[in-house]
């Protein structure tokens, strides 16, 4: 098999499991509030393109990421599908929204698992090579939480807007990189950064 057809059939298999992945969450969107977002159409259109634009800058040689706050698997679950190489931890600690997240990685076989509580309740040695996070309460303080858990020349992923974006400015550690424009958002950026990696042990 050529490399151009194995790349064919990972993102046949990538597609079918995203078709998956919507299935359920509409399914159990019905029944708890995972998203506001209600039409699968939509739900397309921004949760999954946001979170597989991000997949495509997750650097390579990732191994390990955890997604901050996951709620309803973005971008996660996505990145977990379109980069299978990457074991996620999707950490979510809404009890109803981690009962959906431990459902979608049974489901759809991910190598991914679910840490149903808060970040700062992790053994201070879970560090990750990659974190992300995306609409989560408070994102200041949760970068906060969030820059221990970031390997020593780690990669830090952070959906903000052009308006709110300077308030990331002041994390200590982090050396910014980039900020990237969310296709189909005015507003909306992927901002990126590294850890320092002369990072003293916590």
């Amino acid at each position: 098999m050529s490399h151009r057809d194995a790349d064919s059939q990972l993102r046949a298999a990538a597609a079918a499991q995203l078709d998956v992945f919507l299935a359920l969450l509409m399914q159990w969107n019905a029944r708890i509030n995972l998203t506001a977002v209600r039409n699968a159409e939509s739900i397309v259109r921004r949760h999954f393109a946001e979170s597989l634009f991000a997949a495509g800058h997750v650097p390579a040689g990732t191994a390990t990421l955890l997604d901050f706050g996951s709620g309803a698997g973005f971008p996660g679950i996505p990145i977990g599908i379109a980069r299978p190489e990457v074991a996620v931890t999707l950490a979510e600690s809404q009890g109803k929204k981690a009962a959906f997240l431990r459902e979608a990685v049974r489901t759809l076989g991910l190598r991914a698992e679910v840490w149903a509580g808060r970040v700062e309740e992790m053994p201070k040695e879970r560090v990750f090579d990659a974190v992300t996070l995306r609409a989560v309460d408070k994102m200041p303080q949760a970068c906060r939480f969030a820059v221990p858990r970031v390997a020593a020349g780690g990669w830090l992923g952070v959906f903000t807007t052009r308006a709110t974006e300077s308030a990331l400015d002041g994390l200590a550690e982090i050396r910014w990189t980039a900020a990237l424009p969310i296709p189909g958002s005015r507003q909306e950026i992927l901002r990126t950064g590294v850890r320092d990696e002369c990072v003293l042990p916590q």
